[in-house]
Order: C-alpha cells, then sequence, then structure tokens
C-alpha cells in the first residue's frame, strides 16, 4: 500500500509534471500582471481609453485564446507537447515585446490577440498531460496542483509587477515579463515530443492508448472523425452542464477588466494596498486548494460545490459596498476560501464527464466552451462600468454564482467524483 502510494506521488511530480507546472506558473504570472495590473492602469491613464475599450483589449485574449483551445486538443494528440507549448510560448514572447514597444490602441489589441494565441495550448497541454499521469484516482488531487500553480502565477504576478511599476513606470516592468518568457521558452525546450515523457513509460506509466497507436495508421480525416465522435460522445452529459461551463468562467471574466480599476479609482488603493488586497484573496485560495482537492477525493463533489458557490456569491454581492479595509479583506479572504472549495470540485466534475481515451481533444472543447465566459464577461463588465457604475459588475457577477449554486444542483455528479 505505502509503496503504491509513492509510486503514485512519484508519477505526480515526475519531470515532466514540474516542466509543465513551471510553464503554468510563470506565463500566468506574466499574463495576470498584464491583464489584471498593467493594461487596465496604463490604458485608462496613458492613452485615455474608456473602460468599454479596455474590456474588448482585454477580450482579443480571451478571444485568441479560445479560438485555438478546441483545435488545440487534437494537435496535442498529432503533435506532442514539446512543438504545442513551444509554439504557444514563443507567441506570447511577442505579444509581450509589442506591448512594451508600442502604445496604440490597435497595437494593443493585436498584442492581447497574440497573447490569447499563445496562451492558448496552456491549459490542453497542462491539463491533458498532468490528468493522463494522475489516473482516474488522484484527478481532484492534481488538478489542485495545477490550480495551485495557476493561481500562484495569477495572484503573485500582479502583486509583484506593483513593486517595479511605482509610478506609473512600465519599462522595467516589461523588461521583468520578457525575462520571465525567455525562462519559459527554454522550459518548454525540455518537453517531451511525445504526448508522455520517457520517465513515465519507466515507471509504468502507458505511452500510449490502444485507440493512440491505432490513430497512426489512420488517415487525416479518419482522424478528424474520431476526434469529432469524441466531441460527440462528450454531448452525452446532462445538458446543463454547457451553460454551467460558461457561467462559471462569466462570472469570473467580468471581473477581470475592472478590479483593479475598482481598488486605484474608487478605493484609492496604493501600490503596497491593492498588492496586500490581492494577497488577502489569493495566498487564501492557494493554501487551501491541494488539501480540499484530497477531500473531495475522498468525500464527493457536492457539498463543496454548495459551499464554494454559497461563499463566492456572498462576498461579490457584499463586495462593493463595503469600504472599510478590515471588512474588505475579511470580504477578499472569504471570496479566497469559496473559490478553494469550487477550484477541484468543479473541474472533478468537469473531469469526470470527460471519455479518459480521449482527453486532449474533449478537454479543448470543453475549455473553448468555458473560455467563451472569458470573452463576454469582460466586454459586459466594461460597459457596465461606465453605464450603470462600479456597483454593477459586482453585483452581476454575484448573481451569475447564486445562479450556478441553483444550477449546480440539477447536474448528476458521479459519486466521489469518479469517471463514468
Amino acid at each position: 500500500m505505502i509503496s503504491n502510494l509513492k509510486w503514485r506521488e512519484n508519477r505526480l511530480f515526475s519531470p515532466f509534471v514540474i516542466e509543465l507546472l513551471i510553464i503554468m506558473f510563470v506565463v500566468e504570472f506574466v499574463k495576470g500582471a498584464l491583464l489584471i495590473t498593467i493594461l487596465p492602469v496604463y490604458m485608462k491613464t496613458a492613452l485615455g481609453a474608456s473602460t468599454f475599450i479596455i474590456g474588448w483589449t482585454l477580450a482579443a485574449q480571451y478571444i485568441g485564446d479560445n479560438v485555438l483551445r478546441t483545435p488545440v486538443g487534437w494537435i496535442i494528440d498529432k503533435l506532442g507537447y514539446r512543438v504545442t507549448m513551444l509554439t504557444g510560448v514563443l507567441l506570447t514572447f511577442i505579444s509581450v515585446v509589442l506591448m512594451a514597444i508600442t502604445s496604440g490602441y490597435g497595437w494593443m489589441i493585436l498584442a492581447c490577440a497574440l497573447l490569447g494565441f499563445g496562451t492558448a495550448p496552456l491549459w490542453p497541454c497542462v491539463i491533458t498531460g498532468t490528468t493522463e499521469v494522475a489516473g482516474d484516482e488522484g484527478k481532484a488531487t492534481i488538478m489542485s496542483v495545477v490550480y495551485m500553480a495557476w493561481l500562484s502565477g495569477v495572484g503573485l504576478g500582479p502583486v509583484a509587477i506593483n513593486f517595479f511599476i511605482g509610478d506609473n513606470r512600465y519599462g522595467l516592468a516589461f523588461k521583468l515579463l520578457i525575462g520571465c518568457m525567455t525562462v519559459v521558452v527554454l522550459v518548454a525546450l525540455l518537453l517531451p515530443r511525445k504526448a508522455v515523457s520517457k520517465e513515465q513509460k519507466s515507471a509504468g506509466t502507458p505511452i500510449a492508448t490502444k485507440d493512440t497507436m491505432g490513430r497512426q495508421n489512420y488517415s487525416k480525416i479518419h482522424r478528424i472523425s474520431a476526434y469529432l465522435s469524441e466531441v460527440r460522445r462528450s454531448m452525452s452529459v446532462s445538458p446543463l452542464l454547457f451553460p454551467a461551463m460558461f457561467a462559471q468562467t462569466f462570472a469570473l471574466g467580468i471581473l477581470t477588466p475592472i478590479l483593479t480599476l475598482y481598488a486605484r479609482d474608487v478605493l484609492k488603493l496604493t501600490s503596497f494596498q491593492y498588492s496586500m488586497f490581492l494577497v488577502a484573496g489569493g495566498a487564501v485560495t492557494v493554501l487551501f486548494l491541494v488539501p480540499m482537492g484530497k477531500m473531495v477525493d475522498r468525500m464527493g463533489i457536492r457539498p463543496f460545490l454548495l459551499i464554494g458557490f454559497s461563499l463566492s456569491a456572498a462576498a461579490l454581492l457584499l463586495f462593493s459596498y463595503v469600504h472599510t479595509m478590515g471588512l474588505l479583506y475579511v470580504i477578499v479572504a472569504t471570496l479566497g476560501v469559496g473559490y478553494a472549495f469550487i477550484i477541484p470540485s468543479w473541474n472533478a466534475l468537469i473531469a469526470s464527464a470527460i471519455p479518459p481515451e480521449k482527453r486532449g481533444a474533449v478537454w479543448g472543447f470543453f475549455l473553448t466552451i468555458e473560455g467563451l465566459g472569458m470573452i463576454i464577461g469582460p466586454i459586459v463588465s466594461g460597459k457596465m462600468w461606465d453605464v450603470y457604475g462600479f456597483h454593477a459588475p459586482f453585483l452581476l457577477s454575484g448573481f451569475v454564482l447564486v445562479g450556478l449554486l441553483v444550477l449546480q444542483m440539477f447536474i448528476s455528479i458521479p459519486k466521489k467524483g469518479m469517471v463514468r
């Protein structure tokens, strides 16, 4: 029993998985610094853009990301991780350079679209690779580890970059982000060419399923047909799952363009105060993620969804009506705890609906649906901020989570999140 546990832990933290997690962390660090801290303030103050224009600029990133997410799953199966991920991180590198040397609206939108194209392979590669290594028994645990890397990057990026911006000086900040992307390119070169690393093969993880081996003999038409067949098979899950996937990311997308503006323009926070503000929520989420993931694997999904959506919805509905810093920190920490409940349970639910033999293809399809929420959310929130004021986006995000709280009760969930 102990040897089996050690073997599984070795698989979860093999060089292949560590490389994927490093790429996830650094790319999300760069992305978080750009989308949450730099671009909203830079475009508002230096370029004089409206919140609606900022929302569209950030949406360009999510559009670029979402366009490629479904085919990326198939590309991973065909070309392997190294080519797929390396292409993505090189595009991301170019997008950061463009942002650093240009200032027009059009260039910023183009750079954000390239950022989206570049980060499109990130989630399909990381999720497909890590869940394939973890197996069905540890899917919530590995998803918690993946999301811990994601949240650490997303959270630390906006916090750390504040110390490099100072009084709206962006040159040093962009140099830091370009340096980060250089590291990511080097790590991507270490990824295996095939779908699974040699270390996993020697540890006993199959390098390919029978379906994967057979697919090598198919024609291109047969491979595309097989991919579409797996997408159709994914439709056998509860039809309520698809609007729920959209709503979950839509609630997050609403907050993307307005969180920094709210902290700077309404709360009048300094860079240090805003950094602590982000840490209050992000650190709590990161600390709780792995324990929550293990508890989801043991106890099941539903209780964690109920608690998570309830806490997060309550925090968002109250958020813009509280101006006392002490209470704000409590609310932000509550939101962090809520998402620590939601993230592993929600993604275990999604993972349980995916045919294990076609993780890459169907993960890409599911991530496309989720990505639509991140496209539409920033556009809607930017317009609501300009027309109805700063309360409206937070209230909308909170009510969307209330709707999810109700909707998830009607979605069938496999016992303890086990795959069908």
